[in-house]
């Protein structure tokens, strides 16, 4: 599903003064906006319908209609994320009541993060993933631990990718990207100071840049040329990420299972190349039975 609010907001620096009107309007009043037609909407903002769905196409939907329906869409999972907020944990609850609240939050979490995939863009960030020489990975705290996951999965498959736990390195890693290379950058906030310097020289470089943050307007995601959306839906009480990381690292297995699915015959292969077999269970008994005998 494409993100209308985060589209209009990107491209209203660029838009015509007519344009600029019915972004505007669409920005600041989205509820009222999706119950417009497309002559309502024009008469409203002083603008014309052709005028809209020109706004519509160079937006990247196939007019008015589908526009319509994304925004639709967008509000109405906004406001079901505003209800949830009813099941915030509590200094009352039981820990068995914080079972069920954590693993909905989780549950919710991906079930929403799957409506906002778009299927172009994870097409595209695939096609990177495949034709890059180097995938340079940046995220901080939790965000580092979804970063590292996606290196031990494309080091299996003897991808050349790059990550590093202190933030200077990942900065010199930034500075030293190349165009043929794609970066990886991973803030459920989209705000994290020390990620977005590392963004900054990635978009300075001129490399590519696939960002898995919030769905939500933020610096990283007005950087980024592709985002991978995450839901929103962490709980106030953030003690840790929790659902945001578990979608994050959902959208890092469906990334590398398309990487792996374009390149089936060879990523079988690779697979029996860097199998590590364990010992198995008598294996063990036998070490330890002469350890002890020793």
């Amino acid at each position: 599903m494409k993100s209308v609010l985060v589209r209009l907001q990107e491209y209203s620096k660029q838009a015509s003064g007519a344009e600029k009107a019915v972004i505007k309007y669409l920005i600041e009043n989205p509820e009222n906006g999706v119950n417009c037609s497309v002559h309502e909407l024009a008469e409203i903002t002083f603008s014309s319908p052709s005028t809209i769905i020109r706004l519509c196409k160079k937006l990247g939907f196939k007019g008015f209609k589908e526009l319509h329906k994304s925004l639709l869409y967008e509000i109405a999972l906004r406001q079901s994320t505003n209800l949830e907020k009813g099941k915030e944990i509590t200094k009352e609850d039981s820990l068995e009541s914080i079972v069920d609240k954590v693993t909905y939050k989780n549950i919710v979490s991906l079930e929403k993060t799957r409506k906002l995939i778009d299927l172009d863009i994870l097409e595209k960030c695939v096609d990177l993933l495949i034709k890059s020489h180097t995938v340079c990975l940046f995220g901080m705290g939790s965000s580092l631990l979804v970063a590292k996951d996606a290196y031990l999965k494309f080091l299996r498959m003897n991808k050349s990718c790059l990550i590093s736990e202190d933030w200077h390195a990942q900065l010199l890693q930034a500075k030293n990207i190349k165009k043929e290379d794609v970066a990886i950058v991973i803030s459920y906030s989209g705000l994290t100071e020390e990620v977005l310097r590392c963004a900054t020289q990635v978009k300075q470089k001129g490399a590519p840049m696939i960002a898995i943050t919030r769905f939500e307007d933020s610096p990283l995601s007005r950087m980024a040329d592709y985002n991978l959306s995450v839901a929103a839906t962490e709980f106030i009480f953030r003690s840790g990420a929790m659902s945001s990381r578990i979608a994050q690292l959902n959208i890092i297995d469906i990334l590398y299972t398309g990487f792996l699915n374009r390149q089936y015959e060879s990523s079988l292969t690779q697979f029996q190349r860097t199998h590590i077999d364990k010992p198995s269970h008598h294996i063990i008994q036998d070490d330890n039975k002469r350890i002890k005998e020793e």
